[in-house]
């Protein structure tokens, strides 16, 4: 078992998410930043979708109640006050102390324990699903979560860490003439606002125009990632915890290689959007 002593501000369980159940109205869930869940996992011997901790800003601190092996992605860490260090497997005995810190790059980082959280499944997924209230909630102190044991692991250390950035390419359409000018979204300088969470990052800047402010799109599915544009022209990109479906034109989508750079990107800072290929020029 690992004992929650400080939960940090959003720390939640994900795996793999719940994927292939959109058509029932469940959402994906799952890490915001799949890489860097894959990569902590990977340096405990776990499968690339077992269940880790996600953990906003700042990480949790947790008490180990049995000997593991354990690697923290994104953040700096102690064990018993002691520095050890990130991007490593980290054998830990029973009554250690892991206390993690600030995310160094970005918005969030990975904690994962070889074997995998062991909580119970909902919809075949253990991931906490922030909108729609499905899996285990949030950590808080004092929380007790089960772990899967595993035989010891080899020490490995990452050679590289995931890439961030806020530069994302975005694949154009399906509603871009919903717009009167859908260039503008690529031309604008937008900001990450601190209303940013795992349902979406919403931006600020210049607002969009409608090309038919009085028309109402029917509600249409969503994806992760889709640049969903709301009445008052702001964009907001999907992020894991998204709706399955949405009333909102979606104006573009980023780009599979550049979703988790999403994830790591903070309230307050510029975010670059370029269309992923040249544009056709409206002849209309």
């Amino acid at each position: 078992m690992i004992e929650v002593v400080k939960p940090g501000p959003l720390t939640t369980v994900q795996d793999g998410g719940r994927l292939g159940l959109a058509h029932l109205g469940v959402p994906a869930a799952g890490p915001a930043d799949w890489l860097s869940h894959a990569l902590a996992n990977r340096l405990v011997g776990n499968p690339d979708d077992a269940a880790a901790l996600e953990f906003t800003l700042t990480g949790p601190t947790v008490r180990l109640q049995a000997p593991a092996a354990i690697a923290v992605v994104g953040a700096p860490l102690t064990v018993d006050g002691a520095a050890a260090p990130t991007g490593a497997t980290i054998r830990v005995t029973a009554g250690q102390q892991v206390a993690v810190g600030t995310v160094s790059a970005g918005v969030r980082g990975y904690l994962a324990v070889a074997g995998g959280i062991d909580t119970p499944p909902i919809l075949g997924s253990r991931s906490t699903d922030t909108l729609a209230g499905l899996g285990p909630p949030r950590l808080a102190a004092g929380d007790t979560i089960g772990l899967s044991t595993v035989d010891e692991r080899p020490l490995l250390v990452l050679d590289r860490l995931p890439a961030t950035g806020d530069r994302l390419r975005v694949v154009l359409g399906p509603r871009d003439d919903w717009f009167t000018d859908p260039d503008a979204l690529v031309h604008t300088d937008w900001i990450a606002t601190d209303r940013s969470d795992r349902v979406g990052m919403r931006l600020a800047g210049r607002p969009l125009q409608y090309r038919w402010p009085d028309r109402q799109l029917p509600s249409e599915g969503a994806t992760r990632g889709a640049i969903q544009v709301p009445p008052n022209g702001l964009p907001v990109i999907l992020g894991p915890d998204h709706p399955v479906t949405g009333g909102y034109p979606v104006i573009g989508v980023v780009a599979d290689a550049d979703i988790d750079k999403i994830a790591q990107i903070r309230p307050g800072q510029h975010v670059r959007l370029h269309w992923s290929r040249p544009r056709r020029p409206n002849v209309n």
